[in-house]
């Protein structure tokens, strides 16, 4: 069964389709844009805390948004009632965004038979004890591998979107989303000190994907590996000096510190610290970002955003220079550029706007090895906890998770409590060395902007950046 019959199926046995598109079209006449947005939802969260379910939850939800939009105005409503009655309602609030303007509603996107994903349901190949034994069996497994180990956190995660997407014209764009993620946590204890460590993955496909023997196991010893490393970790150092990110995760700095000011809106109003730079260069030679919602079965992909256009290979930043932004259909138009693609919204209750999917640096010419050994005193960061970032300034903090000191250019002690303290595009300016081990995270990103999240993807290289302050408990 096609996309297009399976969510006809879910959604018009409620609706009158014909009903719903007049409906539709009535509520954008004189509009530039808009779209009838139909999802459903089902859920899950299984949580272990020390070998006990500490949690199980599941959740379905089946809604529609409405918008009509009008130059720079938008409006938009929403029910989690599929009915004629509320979509009455839900169009007659959004007429009054027209405001006497006149518009002529844009062309569709461009249609295309691509899948990224499968479009299986998850959530129906695994029984509720089959995955509850098997957290259990992690917990097991994890106390085992070591003395140690104190405390055991898993939870396994996953849902089934389908949503459709209906033009004022006519044009139907469907699509069915998988996205599945295992995490788990470890506690250790030794000479009465406590560390942790972590591991998580996931993306857009079955359960078996992820929950394989092998899969899970290296979960584990990764997860425990970390606790490890911290448990003999030294106060960080405090001061400018050199860092260098490893490959992978790390790229979470990359997308807060200057994905969010590359987004279209920011640009447009002019609040992003890259605004008006279109063409110049804002980061060092050799540094080239990309954001692709095309890479298959990865956690921040999409066939088609939320407002039907299809995900592109989008180059930002082309060897340092800056080359373009991401789009959704509004603020292209607006800006007078094409959609790339980036238009969503968290579910049926939120309005879409220009957001990332998987924002990946990608590589250069120098071995791993040769970086790290350029470095005469500095930090090697490896892991990311949190971090926060200022759209207008571009000024960013990030807390490391798992970092050691590098000195003479070799590796040395693991040091805890070193966060990253720096400027967005000031920082891209001082990447000295980009590495040619791009790797992806492991699939576990979710981004929120305005209230709203969406799962992502990231990656990058192993990178050099010079000057950057590293606060620290230790004395520099």
């Amino acid at each position: 069964m096609t996309a297009l019959a399976t969510t006809d199926a879910l959604f018009f046995d409620l609706l009158d389709r014909d009903a719903a598109e007049a409906r539709l079209r009535d509520a954008t006449e004189g509009c530039e844009d808009g779209e009838l947005f139909l999802e459903y939802r089902e859920s899950e969260a299984i949580s272990i805390d020390d070998g006990r379910i500490r949690s199980a939850s599941y959740d379905a939800t089946r809604g529609f948004g409405l918008r009509a939009v009008s130059g720079e105005a938008a409006g938009y409503a929403h029910a989690g009632e599929l009915s004629d009655e509320a979509l009455a309602r839900a169009a007659e609030t959004v007429k009054a965004v027209r405001q006497g303007r006149s518009g002529v509603i844009e062309a569709g996107p461009r249609a295309t038979n691509a899948r990224l994903y499968s479009d299986a349901n998850p959530l129906t190949q695994m029984d509720f004890a089959a995955k509850t034994a098997l957290l259990q069996e992690i917990d097991a497994f994890a106390r085992a591998r070591d003395p140690r180990v104190k405390q055991v956190m898993a939870s396994i995660t996953g849902e089934w979107q389908a949503v459709q997407i209906i033009r004022p014209d006519g044009q139907r764009v469907a699509d069915l989303r998988p996205l599945v993620r295992v995490s788990i946590s470890v506690v250790v204890e030794q000479d009465g000190r406590r560390e942790t460590g972590s591991f998580g993955t996931g993306g857009r496909f079955e359960y078996a994907r992820v929950l394989t023997e092998e899969g899970w196991k290296a979960g584990v010893e990764e997860a425990l590996r970390q606790a490890l490393v911290n448990l003999d970790s030294v106060p960080a150092p405090a001061g400018e000096m050199e860092v260098v990110l490893g490959p992978g995760w790390p790229g979470i700095l990359l997308h807060e510190a200057i994905g969010h000011g590359l987004e279209g809106d920011f640009n447009r109003k002019k609040t992003s610290a890259f605004a008006g730079l279109l063409g110049q260069r804002i980061a060092s030679p050799g540094v080239t970002v990309i954001d692709d919602g095309t890479i298959p079965d990865r956690r921040g992909s999409l066939t088609v955003d939320d407002e039907g256009t299809p995900t592109n290979r989008t180059v930002l930043i082309e060897d340092g220079i800056l080359t373009g932004f991401l789009q959704d259909r509004q603020n292209a138009r607006l800006m007078g550029v094409a959609p790339t693609g980036n238009g969503r919204r968290q579910s049926f209750a939120h309005i879409p706007m220009p957001r990332m999917t998987n924002t990946v640096m990608l590589g250069g010419s120098h071995e791993p090895g040769e970086v790290i050994a350029s470095v005469k005193r500095g930090l090697y960061a490896v892991n990311f906890g949190g971090g926060q970032v200022d759209i207008t300034s571009g000024k960013f903090v990030f807390s490391a998770s798992e970092a050691y000191l590098i000195e003479d250019g070799k590796l040395g002690a693991p040091v805890k409590g070193a966060t990253l303290i720096g400027n967005g595009p000031d920082a891209l300016t001082k990447v000295a060395m980009v590495a040619n081990d791009m790797a992806l995270d492991p699939g576990i990103g979710t981004c929120g902007k305005q209230g709203q999240g969406v799962p992502v993807g990231v990656g990058q290289p192993t990178l050099k950046m010079t000057g950057l302050t590293v606060g620290g408990t230790a004395v520099g």
